[in-house]
């Protein structure tokens, strides 16, 4: 026998299962001290980098053949700044499994003490993040938000002035060189996804297939856990393959996380490729900054156990798997082999082709 799900008096909404104004409270408070902020070295921020990203997306078009429909709008933000963005972004991309967590725990006596739990640890996950993100193009930023001055949302690409300055002075970069290195990234990622007009939706709506898998049943939680445990008994991180979204997935519904997964190995790969191919021209020190970052990647400890939880170690996986597919298919095949990729969703390759790149070259000849 079922019973129906408790529902809110008509008229009320219903309360959303994390408090989205406690967990940016609660990141805001944790994103650590920034002196550099206020320092003289601040001010070129703004300016480097709406010349960096309007040359770096450029050089990307040109490289690429991905040539945006609208110009990037360079965004220097501060730690908190980045929070906001993140937590607007978080909630609209959670919305759907929202309403329906919120619609089965609506009179549930422990759904306060819940949603103060989740933000709190959301919060600390992104106030931890914030410290350590250097530049983003969010594609979730939703449709119908405009952005300040008028233009597009999707032309947005953020950079965190705080932790940019910060890795400069420590490494002592040559400041325009590192910011024209950090945008040739974030203006590829912004390239694919608005020169390619079938892959934001695309994205989409896997995350949406995925969100729709996961159980909003306390119980299933429970479930997921001890499976957790008896994994780890085993000897094996059951966070290694995508977080805690992948405990969570309903087995009929993983299928959406690979596709993702591999859509985003693809993309980080080719993000990868094309920021270090274009920086060894463009860039004077490159070597040293991709090494700098590949170590800060691969630092271990607690950030390491943080990165696991949240599905980021699976990610860094990406840049090296996706980086050597996108190697090898050009070695193979040659400069823009990889361009069949953009033209629908059957052409991207899968998980066992990023594997294998002359069997991907074989199918889409």
């Amino acid at each position: 026998m079922t019973t129906a799900a408790p529902v809110a008096p008509v008229g009320e909404a219903l309360p959303e299962p994390i408090d989205w104004a406690l967990a940016g409270r609660v990141a805001r408070r944790s994103v650590g001290r920034d002196p550099l902020s206020r320092s003289y070295l601040a001010a070129s921020l703004a300016d480097d980098f709406a010349e960096a990203s309007a040359r770096a997306e450029s050089l990307v078009a040109d490289f690429t053949g991905l040539v945006a429909p609208t110009p990037a709008r360079a965004q220097v933000l501060d730690r908190t700044g980045w929070v906001d963005a993140n937590v607007a972004s978080m909630r609209t991309l959670l919305a759907p499994l929202s309403e329906r967590i919120g619609a089965r725990t609506v009179n549930h006596p422990l759904a306060p003490v819940g949603r103060s739990v989740t933000a709190t640890e959301l919060g600390l996950m992104l106030g931890w993040m914030s410290q350590r993100v250097l530049g983003q193009y969010d594609l979730l930023v939703p449709d119908d938000r405009p952005a300040a001055g008028g233009a597009a949302a999707d032309d947005a690409v953020y950079y965190v002035g705080a932790n940019v300055l910060a890795l400069e002075k420590r490494f002592a970069f040559r400041p325009r060189d590192f910011r024209l290195w950090i945008a040739l990234h974030e203006c590829t990622h912004r390239a694919q996804f608005t020169a390619v007009p079938w892959l934001r939706p695309y994205f989409l709506a896997q995350v949406g297939d995925l969100l729709g898998g996961i159980d909003a049943d306390p119980r299933r939680v429970v479930d997921a856990l001890r499976t957790a445990l008896e994994e780890v008994r085993r000897g094996r991180n059951p966070l290694d393959d995508g977080g805690i979204v992948a405990l969570l997935a309903s087995p009929e519904h993983r299928s959406a996380l690979a596709r993702i997964q591999s859509l985003m190995t693809l993309l980080e790969g080719h993000g990868n490729r094309v920021m270090n191919e274009l920086g060894a021209r463009h860039v004077r020190g490159q070597d040293r900054m991709a090494r700098v970052l590949e170590a800060r990647r691969s630092s271990g400890g607690v950030s390491a156990l943080v990165r696991k939880a949240v599905g980021i170690e699976a990610k860094l996986r990406q840049y090296e798997v996706g980086e050597r597919f996108v190697a090898e298919v050009e070695r193979l095949g040659g400069e823009r082999a990889v361009d069949p990729a953009w033209r629908g969703p059957e052409w991207l390759p899968t998980a066992d082709e990023l594997q294998d790149p002359p069997r991907w070259l074989a199918r889409v000849a």
